[in-house]
């Protein structure tokens, strides 16, 4: 596995470098490190740990996918040698994982492996975009959250009939975009919305949290690279200003309109289309994902499944 040194953060679809070079396959010694952890799995997947002689080991021979995380163009498809079962997938998945961040809840129930899949749930019932065959548009996970999720994880177990593309396009050029042709729209992005919990509320919460769209942070402790700091998924803005009795405004609404147009912007873009057994792992703090909508198999055992996964670092 080897690091694209060309190419950076700030990209468009032109300069992503070629499409094979996303792609990278788990080094045999990491896979052979972590069947054998799989073979001790008695309970849940969840409850596999690597020890941390096994995790720094794993962690060094993927330091690639991380450096490609950090300071590459954000995004890396792992592919997982061999024939598995889902089950082992899942745990081998799990495993990566540990071995990239430390696994973040995603929900109030504590969830940490998240199946995304259609249930027949609608948007206007309390349903996230995870569970139902809508088009998510751009987003970053987690925007209600209290902490950022640095690394989104997507095991693909199976396609969809038809659509279900992933979209992915670079925030540092977005914001590059938005401060050359309309800052004042920048400007407002950097303020305080409404964003409803959809992950569920506490006891005792507001429905909603205030969140800037666009913040600028840190590349880390070891860099004093700034980078653009990304938490959005419109909807949850539109239905928290809805819960809040705020409505947004003329200049909240041509601020989130100028973002969209940027991102959609297919010169901006790449796209792709996970298959079984390749895993998605994107830079969350700085990444606008999408995906479109799809039609699934009409046979429930043939359905679209992904994994989710959150990791901060």
């Amino acid at each position: 596995m080897t690091h694209d040194t060309n190419c950076t953060p700030v990209w468009i679809a032109a300069t992503a470098g070629n499409a094979s070079s996303w792609y990278h396959s788990v080094p045999a010694r990491t896979l052979t490190r972590l069947d054998a952890a799989c073979c001790a799995q008695t309970g849940l997947v969840t409850d596999l740990r690597l020890v941390p002689a096994e995790r720094s080991a794993a962690r060094q021979e993927l330091a690639p996918v991380l450096e490609t995380l950090e300071v590459g163009r954000g995004f890396v498809i792992l592919e997982i040698p061999g024939d598995h079962s889902a089950q082992d997938l899942t745990a081998l998945y799990w495993l990566i994982g540990q071995a990239l961040g430390e696994p973040a809840n995603q929900n109030v129930e504590g969830t940490l492996l998240y199946d995304v899949r259609d249930t027949g749930k609608e948007l206007s019932q309390g349903a996230r975009f995870s569970v139902t065959s809508y088009e998510s548009s751009f987003h970053t996970d987690a925007s209600f959250a209290d902490s950022v999720i640095d690394y989104v994880g997507l095991l693909c177990l199976q396609t969809a009939l038809s659509g279900g593309v992933n979209h992915i396009v670079s925030g540092h050029t977005v914001k590059q975009v938005l401060q050359r042709e309309n800052p004042e729209a920048l400007d407002v992005l950097r303020q305080p919305f409404h964003v409803e919990r959809r992950g569920g509320v506490r006891p005792g919460e507001s429905p909603t949290v205030a969140r800037p769209v666009i913040t600028d942070g840190r590349a880390g402790s070891a860099s004093d690279r700034s980078e653009p700091i990304f938490r959005y998924l419109r909807y949850w803005i539109e239905t928290g200003h809805e819960k809040a009795r705020e409505p947004l405004n003329a200049v909240q609404r041509a601020a989130l309109d100028a973002l969209d147009e940027v991102a959609r912007r297919p010169e901006l873009r790449v796209e792709f289309t996970l298959k079984p057994g390749q895993v998605l792992f994107i830079n969350n703090r700085w990444l606008l994902h999408n995906r479109t909508a799809f039609v699934d198999h009409p046979e429930p055992d043939r359905r679209r499944h992904l994994v989710r996964l959150w990791l901060t670092r």
